[in-house]
């Protein structure tokens, strides 16, 4: 038989675990909005309108899907890392405004 006090532990913990549960998903919602209003859209991650508009431009000359653009991106950058290029490939960012 179930004391008192066990009972009460049990539901104060599903409760505690309840209220954690809503507290995320309230802060996750705050978080989302709060990049909506930046300006920001979700794409695997939130981006701004510049790196939005990059991504798009991509993807139309390339033909590429989500899953393919983003596979070709780490690709490139890990090429670009192994050869020591990632300087050279930022500063090409940054000078046409990308």
């Amino acid at each position: 038989m179930k004391t008192m006090t066990e009972q009460i532990t049990k539901k104060s913990i599903k409760k505690s675990a309840a209220d954690r549960a809503k507290a995320n998903a309230d802060k996750q919602r705050r978080f989302r909005e709060r990049q909506k209003d930046a300006g920001k859209k979700l794409v695997r991650g939130y981006v701004s309108p510049e790196a939005k508009a990059c991504y798009d431009e991509i993807r139309d000359k390339t033909g590429w899907t989500d899953s393919e653009a983003m596979s070709n991106a780490m690709r490139l950058m890990y090429a670009a890392y192994k050869c020591g290029q990632i300087k050279l490939l930022n500063e090409w960012l940054r000078k046409n405004n990308r």
